[in-house]
């Protein structure tokens, strides 16, 4: 969409994103000197090394690289793996990985032309589930699924002391957020979103906006009440940024739908 559907006062990408990741867990060099060959559902083999720079060397069918990457160990033997393509700036891919379990859930976000976009959020994500070294043998933990778990949920998530967002997850499709805290507040809106299941009190949580072009991807970690995640997006000016974030959870209140009347 363009700035003139927005309201006049309607903040960019990078008018909030300073200070974002301040309540993020730290970053894990636990995979340094890894390497992990992952299958995919739909046929995709992506081979991955870890290097000591703060780097991963990636090949697949499309080709192979070199690329800076993020790596957060987000819940017991599960890490949270962002990857920034040089050549293809406008993409970033983030790898929800259980090196235990060996499941994994893929998140390809694809920054589009507004033309492109005709109507829907600019930012587009492709989600693929895969399985970690030997595809023939069957992880016996749960595969990542779309999940319905969060609907009715409303929490407020804290990224810094400038930050606090409240969600209310409205249907498997849509959650309406507001800013309590922060640059935004007294703005909100409701965009789309796509939840997996990742295992027990995990859940990946994705949302696209309409009015800036701007999505994101978190996992959602119940059990110790964190959240740990990324935006990638245009700023005001049109450069392309990918921002870390991450924040405290507080859940405040659930809704319960009678039967034959739960949202979509």
């Amino acid at each position: 969409m363009s700035a003139i559907e927005r309201p006049a006062d309607w903040k960019n990408y990078d008018d909030f994103a300073a200070g974002i990741a301040t309540n993020r867990l730290p970053a894990s060099a636990a995979l340094t000197g890894t390497t992990h060959k992952i299958s995919f559902d739909d046929g995709r083999v992506l081979d991955l090394a870890f290097a000591d720079n703060g780097s991963v060397a990636w090949s697949d069918a499309s080709g192979a690289g070199a690329e800076s990457c993020d790596v957060v160990l987000v819940a017991p033997d599960t890490y949270f793996v962002d990857i920034a393509f040089a050549s293809r700036p406008r993409q970033a891919e983030t790898l929800i990985m259980n090196v235990a379990t060996r499941r994994v859930l893929s998140v390809l976000a694809v920054i589009r032309d507004a033309a492109q976009a005709r109507g829907e959020p600019q930012v587009a994500q492709l989600f693929r589930s895969g399985i970690l070294g030997e595809s023939s043998m069957e992880p016996e933990a749960m595969q990542p699924a779309p999940s319905r778990d969060l609907i009715g949920l409303r929490a407020h998530y804290t990224y810094s002391p400038n930050h606090t967002y409240e969600h209310t997850y409205l249907s498997s499709q849509r959650y309406c957020w507001q800013c309590l805290v922060g640059v935004q507040r007294g703005h909100g809106d409701v965009d789309l979103t796509t939840t997996y299941k990742f295992g027990d009190d995990q859940y990946v949580f994705t949302f696209r906006e309409f009015k800036i072009p701007v999505a994101s991807v978190f996992f959602y970690n119940f059990k110790d009440m964190r959240s740990t995640g990324k935006f990638l997006g245009l700023t005001g000016a049109g450069a392309v940024e990918n921002q870390k974030a991450g924040a405290f959870v507080r859940k405040a209140s659930m809704t319960h739908y009678a039967p034959g009347q739960e949202p979509v």
